[in-house]
């Protein structure tokens, strides 16, 4: 270790002394009663030492008033650097700043919010937004215009070619418009993956409700189709009562409001009443003798109870 280091870690008297000096420079730059007490100094050099007061207003709990006071050197007057406030090893500090296109999340837009994409956005791709090209058998394509220039033909601007709408149908601008390509940008394989694992984890065959439902959704009447590359694995529920009626749903999720999941029986109907009207039932208008619960005496030898 050279001598040079080790003066640098040893505080300067006179510097280290100065904490009345300090403590005005921390309260000029603070307000009076805001400024605690001494916690420390460190020596940041060779006759450069810092003093360490607490901070005492609201809000700031563990941060420290830091002024930096150095000397001359073989002078005896110490002079002030700087008064900041820093925080300390225990200070309540705010969470680490995240870029809003890193912190946003789903559902976090409301009315009139915009959204920006990025340029780089690995969702999205190029869509076709150039101009209508010819092709290349046509007869007004570069190609055929070399070849008919090297056998002194012509080719004008006549029919078809005045005719807008027949050229339209077979040109590359109306098959993508047909396809839905002709946008700026559209989808990427990386767009479509991550979007289908996006939907496959809230509606998919994993769920607690597709693990219970009676039959998945591939089977079910309400279930719409959609287009696209996407719609080989999805569509879109339209059972109003269903928890994902409206949703973009796996065509292996499955809830209990499956359109086949039951069908409800009809009622049994009573059989009707028979009547058989070709007896009778006679019914005794008094009861019989033997039917009471006391027997009847036959012996004649009994007393009576009276003469």
């Amino acid at each position: 270790m050279s001598a040079a280091t080790t003066r640098s870690r040893t505080p300067d008297r006179l510097c280290a002394e100065a904490v009345d000096l300090a403590r005005a420079a921390a309260e000029e730059a603070a307000a009076p009663g805001v400024v605690g007490e001494h916690v420390e100094l460190v020596s940041e050099g060779d006759r450069v030492v810092t003093h360490f007061f607490e901070c005492m207003e609201f809000g700031y709990r563990g941060w420290r008033w830091a002024v930096t006071v150095a000397r001359a050197s073989r002078a005896k007057v110490v002079t002030l650097d700087e008064a900041v406030l820093l925080p300390g090893p225990d200070a309540l500090l705010a969470p680490e700043w995240v870029p809003w296109s890193e912190r946003l999340r789903p559902g976090d837009m409301g009315p009139g919010d915009l959204l920006p994409t990025d340029a780089e956005d690995l969702r999205l791709e190029p869509g076709f937004s150039g101009e209508d090209e010819p092709a290349p058998n046509s007869a007004v394509s570069d190609d055929m215009a070399e070849l008919v220039e090297a056998e002194d033909a012509e080719v004008t601007a006549g029919s078809p070619a005045n005719l807008p709408v027949a050229p339209r149908r077979g040109s590359i601008a109306a098959v993508a418009e047909e396809l839905g390509l002709r946008r700026a940008r559209v989808l990427s394989r990386y767009g479509l993956h991550i979007a289908a694992d996006r939907w496959e984890e809230s509606y998919g065959p994993k769920t607690a409700m597709a693990q219970a439902a009676p039959a998945a959704c591939v089977s079910c009447g309400f279930l719409n189709p959609i287009g696209g590359s996407l719609g080989q694995a999805f569509g879109v529920c339209a059972n109003e009562f269903s928890p994902a009626d409206g949703r973009v749903v796996s065509l292996s999720y499955g809830c209990g409001g499956h359109s086949e999941a039951a069908v409800m029986p009809k009622p049994p109907r009573p059989a009707p009443p028979v009547i058989d009207e070709t007896r009778v039932d006679p019914f005794p208008l008094r009861p019989a003798a033997d039917s009471g619960s006391v027997s009847i005496a036959t012996d004649e030898s009994a007393e009576l109870g009276h003469s």
